[in-house]
């Protein structure tokens, strides 16, 4: 059974194999597909931990059977007998629950994949890489579900760029967020290209890293960055801005002991290595007066203020890393 990866909502089915190159979107799609529907326990595992599933969906409460809904992240690696176990799950797994298998890259020779487009009866979906026309038009659709006001020359510049990377490409709109603040203005291509690091020094990487961290070595990178790169204030801001609400997501899904909160917050690329140990660096309440700060400041740099906008960076870094001060800033 075949279906169409735009009408997967609202699910109409109690399981789901989801398989293609375009990693991205399947994974987006497979996130929604366990988050619709009323209460249930929802669960993230890895194709090493079906037996979890079976447990789950067998569990009895205090007021009757319990619903599971489980999503297989990584199906295409699934050895001959966790083939069988999956196999057997689809075969046996109660309508009640639901079962959403992800496949991506999965080798079209592999017998498991086969063994799976044999089922006529489990719904399957493909998920193939988009053309540029296609990402045009979704990424022009999550801009306007941002109520950001992009120009059309610079829409075709970041749909040649992102090309595909549907992940980077809600980071980079995060960043116009950040930026935007609410305004509605148009956003050209000489503002988007700095903001979204077209031109951005690997300092300012190592600047936003250094905060995180609460390391005094942010305060030579900062200096650096803005004195001898004349790197722009609202820039800074902004990759600052997206750091901290990564950490902060990631902390929060930590909290709720999700098993994969590094992809629950949705961080990709170099900062998944790196934020689980700057989120260390902080406490739930330190991370809400640092978002309040970096809000303060991005207010400032945008010309709210006759103050000087090399110095607000530099106060908004020492407030930052100074672990004493932050709370009272």
């Amino acid at each position: 059974m075949r279906l169409n990866p735009d009408r997967l909502l609202p699910p109409q089915h109690h399981t789901y194999y989801l398989f293609g190159e375009d990693h991205d979107a399947m994974y987006e799609a497979a996130e929604a597909l366990l988050a619709a529907g009323d209460d249930a326990l929802r669960m993230r595992v890895d194709v090493s931990e079906l037996a979890r599933i079976e447990e789950e969906s067998k569990n009895m409460g205090l007021f009757g059977p319990s619903r599971c809904y489980a999503l297989v992240r990584n199906a295409q690696s699934a050895n001959p007998k966790q083939s069988a176990h999956l196999l057997k799950l689809v075969d046996n797994l109660s309508s009640d629950h639901r079962l959403i298998i992800c496949a991506p890259g999965m080798d079209w020779k592999k017998a498991l994949h086969k063994k799976m487009q044999a089922v006529s009866s489990l719904p399957q979906c493909e998920f193939k890489l988009p053309d540029e026309a296609g990402f045009k038009q979704w990424l022009n659709h999550e801009l306007k579900k941002s109520e950001l006001q992009i120009s059309p020359e610079t829409l075709l510049w970041m749909a040649e760029r992102l090309n595909g990377m549907r992940l980077a490409a809600r980071q980079m709109i995060e960043r116009l967020r950040w930026y935007d603040a609410g305004e509605g203005k148009e956003l050209g291509l000489e503002v988007v290209g700095e903001l979204l690091g077209e031109r951005a020094p690997g300092a300012l990487e190592d600047w936003c890293h250094a905060v995180a961290m609460r390391s005094s070595e942010a305060i030579q990178i900062a200096s650096r960055l803005l004195r001898d790169q004349q790197v722009a204030e609202v820039m800074m801001v902004s990759w600052l801005g997206t750091r901290m609400q990564q950490i902060l997501m990631y902390a929060w899904f930590q909290a709720q002991r999700d098993r994969n909160p590094i992809q629950a917050a949705k961080v990709f690329g170099d900062a998944r290595k790196k934020v689980p140990k700057e989120a260390a660096c902080w406490r739930g309440p330190e991370l809400t007066a640092a978002m309040s700060l970096i809000m303060r400041a991005e207010k400032l740099v945008k010309g709210a203020s006759v103050e000087d906008k090399t110095i607000v960076i530099e106060r908004l870094t020492l407030d930052l890393i100074n672990k004493e001060t932050l709370l009272v800033a």
